[in-house]
C-alpha cells in the first residue's frame, strides 16, 4: 500500500522540481520584452514632431533628472528600429511591447494636424514587427503627452483632456488598428497621478509645498481629479473602439496598472486588513471604477471629498469598459496598521511600508536596493484573478535593475546573471498561478534594452540588451541570451517546490 502511495505521488512530487520549459506555458502565450516612446527613440525634434512634456521638464526643471540627462537621443530607436527589430527576431520574442509618442503623431493635440511623418514611422515599426513574425503590443499612452495640452488647459486636471485622448486613440484604432490585435490605453495612470500631482517629481511638477519642491498644486485633491479623467478617458476610448473597429478589427483594449504586493508586518488582524487597504489604494483604485463603476469603499472612506464621486451617467459608462489587465510588478512591501496601531502613516491608505521584519529583510536585496519576491508574483495574479473573475491578464513589465556609474565595468553589466536568475524565478511562480486557473496571457522583461529611466536618467538599466550611451551600440546581455534559449524551449528553468518556495515571505 505505502508502495502505491508513492507511485500515486511521484508524478506530483516530480511536476514541482522539474525544470520549467517554454512548452509548459500555453502555445499562444506571448514572451516578449518593452520599451516605451520617450524613453528609447530619440529624435525629439526631427520629422515635425511636437514638443512633449518630458521634452519640456527635462530641459527646464534642473535637478530632477539623477544625471541631468533628458530623451533627445535616448537609445536613437527612432532610427535604428529595424536592425532592433532583428535584434528582437534572433531572440525569438513572440511580442514587442512599445508605446506611441502622442507628439510625434499630433504635435498639437487635437489643436493642429496630424503629422505624415510619425503616422509613418509607426506604422513601418508595426509592419516590420509582423513581417518578422513579432506581434505588437502597443501602449496608447506612456507618460508622454504634447506640452501643447498643458499649456492650454492643464492636461490631466482638465476634463478637456478626455476628448484629446479620445481624440487621439480613434485615430490609432484607425491607423494601425487593422494591424494591432493589443491595445493597452495607459501605462500606470495610477503612478503617473501619484508622481506628477502628489509628489510633483514627474511634469507637470505640481504638489502641495509639504510634500516636494513645487510652485504650485494640491496633493490632496489633484492625483485623485487627475486619475479621475483617465478613468473616463479609458472608458470612452474602449467604448469607441467596442462601437466602431472591434468587430473589424478583432482586437481588445485593456489598460496596465503598476501593482505592488503587500504582506502584514504582523499577524495581528489590524495588518491583515491593512494590506486589504493598501491594495485597494494601489490598482484597485484604477480597476474597481472600470469594473464595478465606482472607487473601493476603503478609499471613498479615508479620502472623502477628495475623491471624485462618480455619477450615475459615469458609473453606466465605466463599468465594465476593460478587456484585460496588464500587469507591471516589481516591489513588495511588509504594511503595519497605523489606524489603531502606534506608527505614522507614510501612505494614503494609512499604513506604514518598510521591507524589513524583524531585521531580516523581505527578499535577496538587487543592485539597486530593491527585493527580489518572486512569490509575490503568484499571490497578485491569484489577487487579481479572484478579484475580478477570471479577466485575461498580461505581465506587462517585470525587470531587473543594475545600477551605471563610473564605477561599474563593461563585463558586470554584461554578465547579469542576477536578471537571468529574477526572470526564472518570477517565470516559476507566475506558472504556479496559470496551473491554478489564472488566465495569464503573455510576459514582457522590462526592457528590451537600456532606456532613460525617468527621474533616474541613464543611471539605471533594466535592459537584456546594454546599450553604449556615446555609440549606442546594442551589446546582448547574458540574460537576453539566456531568455532566448528559454522561449527557444532549449533552457529549462530549475523550479523549486510550490511548498518551499525560495525568496517567499511568510
Amino acid at each position: 500500500m505505502a508502495r502505491l502511495f508513492f507511485l500515486l505521488l511521484f508524478p506530483l512530487l516530480h511536476s514541482s522540481v522539474a525544470g520549467l520549459k517554454r512548452s509548459d506555458f500555453p502555445p499562444s502565450f506571448l514572451f516578449g520584452a518593452g520599451t516605451s516612446a520617450y524613453q528609447v527613440e530619440g529624435a525629439y525634434l526631427e520629422d515635425n514632431k511636437g514638443l512633449s512634456n518630458w521634452d519640456v521638464f527635462t530641459h527646464q526643471k534642473s535637478g530632477k533628472i539623477k544625471d541631468g540627462s533628458n530623451g533627445d537621443v535616448a537609445s536613437d530607436h527612432y532610427h535604428r528600429y529595424k536592425d532592433d527589430i532583428e535584434m528582437m527576431h534572433l531572440m525569438g520574442l513572440d511580442s514587442y511591447r512599445f508605446s506611441l509618442s502622442w507628439s510625434r503623431i499630433l504635435p498639437k493635440g487635437r489643436f493642429g494636424g496630424v503629422n505624415p511623418a510619425g503616422v509613418k514611422f509607426y506604422s513601418s515599426l508595426i509592419n516590420g514587427l509582423l513581417g518578422k513574425g513579432i506581434q505588437p503590443f502597443v501602449t496608447i499612452n506612456h507618460y508622454d503627452l504634447p506640452e501643447e495640452l498643458e499649456e492650454r488647459y492643464g492636461s490631466w486636471l482638465s476634463p478637456e483632456i478626455q476628448e484629446d485622448f479620445t481624440y487621439f486613440a480613434e485615430l490609432c484604432f484607425k491607423m494601425f488598428g487593422d494591424r494591432v490585435k493589443h491595445w493597452a490605453t495607459f501605462n500606470e495612470p495610477n503612478i503617473l497621478a501619484k508622481l506628477a500631482y502628489s509628489a510633483g517629481i514627474f511634469p507637470p511638477n505640481r504638489c502641495s509645498r509639504s510634500y516636494g519642491t513645487c510652485d504650485s498644486g494640491n496633493s490632496s485633491t489633484e492625483p485623485y481629479i487627475a486619475a479621475h479623467n483617465m478613468i473616463l478617458a479609458h472608458a470612452k476610448a474602449v467604448n469607441i473602439y467596442r462601437k466602431n473597429y472591434k468587430a473589424k478589427q478583432g482586437g481588445s483594449v485593456g489598460i496596465t496598472l503598476s501593482m505592488m504586493w503587500f504582506e502584514p508586518l504582523r499577524n495581528v488582524t489590524e495588518d491583515h486588513v491593512a494590506v486589504g487597504r493598501a491594495l485597494s489604494f494601489d490598482a484597485a483604485w484604477f480597476l474597481d471604477p472600470l469594473f464595478f463603476g465606482d472607487y473601493p469603499q476603503q478609499m471613498r472612506k479615508i479620502l472623502g471629498p477628495n475623491l471624485p464621486k462618480i455619477t450615475e451617467g459615469e458609473k453606466q459608462l465605466i463599468k465594465n469598459q476593460i478587456d484585460f489587465i496588464g500587469v507591471n510588478h516589481y516591489n513588495t512591501f511588509y504594511v503595519k496598521d497605523c489606524i489603531y496601531s502606534l506608527c505614522d502613516s507614510d501612505t494614503e491608505a494609512l499604513v506604514s511600508q518598510s521591507t524589513e521584519r524583524n531585521g531580516i529583510p523581505i527578499g535577496k536585496l538587487t543592485p539597486d536596493n530593491s527585493y527580489v519576491v518572486p512569490g509575490s508574483m503568484e499571490k497578485l495574479v491569484m489577487y487579481l484573478e479572484q478579484r475580478y473573475k477570471s479577466i485575461p491578464l498580461y505581465i506587462t513589465e517585470n525587470g531587473y535593475a543594475q545600477i551605471g556609474n563610473s564605477s561599474t565595468t563593461t563585463e558586470e553589466l554584461i554578465n547579469d546573471n542576477g536578471r537571468s536568475s529574477y526572470i526564472g524565478d518570477y517565470l516559476t511562480y507566475l506558472s504556479f498561478a496559470i496551473r491554478k486557473g489564472a488566465d495569464v496571457r503573455g510576459y514582457f522583461v522590462w526592457s528590451l534594452m537600456d532606456t532613460f529611466e525617468w527621474n533616474s536618467g541613464y543611471t539605471v538599466k533594466y535592459g537584456l540588451f546594454d546599450v553604449d550611451l556615446k555609440s549606442l551600440k546594442r551589446t546582448p546581455r547574458l540574460s537576453a541570451k539566456w531568455y532566448s534559449k528559454f522561449i527557444k524551449g532549449y533552457e529549462q528553468i530549475e523550479m523549486v517546490s510550490e511548498e518551499s518556495p525560495k525568496h517567499m515571505v511568510s
